[in-house]
């Protein structure tokens, strides 16, 4: 397995909307192994596959490993649904726009479908912080950041100071 580099904000990449992953094979389980030594060496909590430049539907993610007990999990051409109208917002940060937070409204809980590296199709019910990971790392896969969850003005600020970082 091997690091990654991860695609840094404003690479156009980050703005394509992925196309499905369409074969499951030892070069999609060597990307999986490699994403997730990137996610964990970065240190992060998920990763999608535009993030190290692969334009396919595909992330990992462990929401529970920097509290010390691991929950890795690959989803493979997943989609998802709000279970609920409970919204919350909460600070996300991004491994592609080091150095700022935005504040990023979501549902609280969410219906996630996906398959897994053998093409088993799993259902899992997400909330609270796992639910917000799979929503963050979803947006990856559709061409959205977490700068697309803001109002203008709170946007441009925070673009500046993330620009503001990159000189």
């Amino acid at each position: 397995m091997s690091v990654l580099p991860i695609v840094m904000w404003p690479d156009a990449r980050l703005r394509e909307v992925c196309v499905p992953v369409a074969a499951l094979d030892t070069a999609l389980e060597q990307l999986i192994g490699d994403m997730f030594e990137t996610m964990y060496d970065a240190p992060g909590r998920g990763l999608a596959a535009p993030q190290v430049g692969v334009m396919q539907r595909l992330f990992v993610m462990d929401a529970t490993w920097k509290e010390g007990e691991m929950s890795p999990l690959v989803c493979i051409n997943p989609s998802i649904s709000p279970l609920g109208d409970v919204r919350s917002t909460n600070e996300e940060a991004c491994l592609s726009i080091k150095g700022v937070a935005a504040d990023v409204t979501r549902p609280n809980e969410i219906e996630l479908r996906y398959a897994d590296l053998n093409g088993t199709k799993l259902t899992a019910r997400l909330e609270g912080f796992a639910a917000i990971c799979a929503q963050h790392e979803m947006d990856h896969l559709e061409g959205r950041v977490i700068f697309d969850h803001l109002e203008t003005d709170a946007r441009v600020a925070l673009e500046r100071d993330y620009e503001s970082l990159l000189i």
